[in-house]
């Protein structure tokens, strides 16, 4: 889930590229680049992979 959240950002980034638009300080095109691989790099830590694994019960 965090990397397709992650995809969006990364192609909302890209139209503010790609069109150049002009944004504040905050809600720039490096900010929300930063913000994807943040998520790339949480959901890579398998936070937000779905079920988790557990152990074999005895």
């Amino acid at each position: 889930m965090l990397a397709i959240v992650a995809a969006a950002l990364f192609f909302i980034a890209f139209l503010i590229d790609a069109a150049d638009i002009s944004t504040n300080d905050v809600f720039t095109q490096t900010n929300i680049m930063l913000i994807g691989l943040a998520l790339v790099a949480l959901h890579l830590a398998g936070l937000g992979s779905g079920r988790t694994v557990r152990g074999r019960r005895r």
